[in-house]
């Protein structure tokens, strides 16, 4: 059974991946370093982890396997996910894939070695609802292929 990993710290998304669950009747976990509110539902697991930069990351490592899902922005969380089998979702709707990872890997590496040795600025764009419904149509799209995956 397909099972959602949330990297849930800073993730804007939340609340799209437990609509888009419960649609499916999947298990979801919530993984944070800190407590926060999650709806109460035999569904929805929250896991809060130790504090430290990578324990949600590793933790979601240690349970994911072939089939699930991760929702994550971390590069290196979606590429160790991708090794195990699982599909990797960022918060903007982008796939992480075999085909894409390296790339993606690199352009973080290279950004972060920027702004570490110039005055290179990077920022985020606020966050809209068009991300948001972007990211609501890509995950239906991975939860229904990663379920017509596992059915043949």
């Amino acid at each position: 059974m397909t099972i959602i990993y949330v990297d849930a710290d800073a993730c804007p998304v939340k609340d799209e991946v437990l609509k888009v669950a419960e649609r499916h009747n999947l298990i979801t976990y919530i993984v944070s370093n800190s407590g926060m509110r999650v709806p109460r539902s035999p569904l929805v697991k929250q896991m809060i982890v130790s504090e430290g930069p990578d324990e949600a990351d590793n933790w979601i490592v240690d349970q994911i396997g072939a089939g699930d899902i991760v929702i994550t922005a971390d590069i290196p969380l979606a590429s160790r996910c991708l090794e195990k089998g699982a599909a990797a979702l960022g918060p903007s709707g982008k796939a992480f894939t075999a085909a894409n990872i390296g790339m993606s890997v690199a352009m973080r590496d290279l950004t972060s070695h920027l702004r570490e040795t110039s005055d290179f600025k990077s920022y985020n764009p606020a966050f809209t609802q068009k991300d948001r419904s972007r990211f609501l149509s890509a995950l239906e799209e991975t939860v229904r292929a990663v379920k017509a995956a596992s059915n043949g």
